[in-house]
Formats: C-alpha cells, structure tokens, sequence
C-alpha cells in the first residue's frame, strides 16, 4: 500500500543551528523535500522563482489568504511570507516527506492545519550559547543580536507546544535524535489509523471474526 508523506515543520530561534542540522540530515536522503515559501518581497540578485521563494504579488497573496491558500503566514517589513498549501499537500499525496523549516509562529498555524505534522523544536545547550553563537557570526551589530535574543525567548516559551526538543550540542548528535524524531513520528498512532482500518476490514473476511 502506498504510504502519505510526513509533513516535519522544524523551528528554534535565530543561531540556534537548525539550518546546518536540516542539511545534513537531508544530504543524501530521496524522497523528502523543503518547502518553498512565498513573499512579496522582489527577488534579489541571484535568486530564482520557485527555487528561493515564490514571488506573488500583494494582491495575489492576499487572495491565496483569503481562499485558505496558505497554510500558515505573517508580515515582516510590511512584506508577506508564507508556506503555499498545494506544494506541500501534492508532495505529501505523493509519498514524499515535506520539512518546513518556519518560525514558531507559522509553525503553530501549520500544527492547526496538519494535526498529524512531526512539530520539531531546536534547543541550544543553553541561553548563554545561543547568545555567543549570535555574536560569533559577526553579521549583526549588537543592537540586532539583543533584538533576535528577545524573539527567542518567546520563542522558547512556545517550545512546549512542539512534539519533539532536540538540544543542539554536538551537530552529529542532533542530526541523529532529528532522524530519530521523524522515525517516531511516522509510527505513531494517529499517522496508522488507516492501516488499522485496511487492517480491520481484512478481518471481516478473515474466520477469526466468526
């Protein structure tokens, strides 16, 4: 029987690694995909439509809102950003697994639209890492660093609300736990509910229910 894809929404705040975690686990793996989000935001030098984001028009996002379009999306900078629906629910019908690497916020709004999405959250090994990570990529000057310090901490107070808290430590020991995790989330109840009813109706014709 063919299997549904797993939907992986994967978040942790800014610094925390999981953009370097994500890529390794997804080196050398078939049969699994990153979504691509949309914006209104022009594309830059470089990038490409449908491969970096897909570029819609304010109008033509608002429209994909209104119509149930999204599966989940915010503003920043007076832009949209958002996960487009049809992308993700065609992979999945396909067998492919689908990660979403989003913040809290959209990946909350997806856990609404997706019950059954394995909710992935990347810790650091404490704040005062996270903090020494953000300085240490030397791209943001303190002012930035203390802003993006403050949207983790609300971040990590939504943390509880994910299935899985992966502690980023040692990279080759998260990637592991997040195979680990997706495994799991693949084998859990309300992912089998319709090989149990396959299952079931095999019974009816089995003498075991004489």
């Amino acid at each position: 029987m063919s299997e549904r894809g797993r939907l992986i929404v994967l978040s942790g705040p800014s610094g925390v690694g999981k953009g370097t975690v994500l890529a390794r686990y997804l080196a050398g793996r078939e049969r699994i995909k990153v979504s691509v989000s949309a914006t209104t935001r022009a594309p830059r030098a470089g990038e490409t439509d449908g491969v970096h984001y897909y570029y819609l028009t304010r109008e033509q996002f608002e429209e994909k809102i209104s119509s149930g379009g999204m599966l989940e999306w915010a503003q920043y900078n007076n832009q949209y950003y958002g996960t487009p629906r049809a992308p993700v629910e065609e992979a999945l019908r396909e067998g492919v697994d689908v990660v979403l690497e989003i913040e809290v916020q959209g990946g909350l709004q997806v856990k609404r639209a997706f019950p059954d999405a394995a909710m992935i959250f990347i810790l650091p090994p404490s704040f005062q890492v996270l903090r020494q990570r953000l300085v240490g990529r030397g791209t943001e000057d303190g002012q930035s660093v203390e802003k993006r310090l403050r949207a983790a901490v609300e971040e990590l107070r939504r943390a509880q609300e994910y299935d899985f808290l992966l502690v980023n430590d040692r990279i080759e020991d998260t990637v592991r736990e997040l195979e680990a995790a997706v495994e799991a989330a693949h084998t859990i109840t309300r992912r089998q509910q319709s090989l149990l009813t396959e299952v079931l109706q095999d019974a009816q014709t089995d003498s075991v229910t004489d």
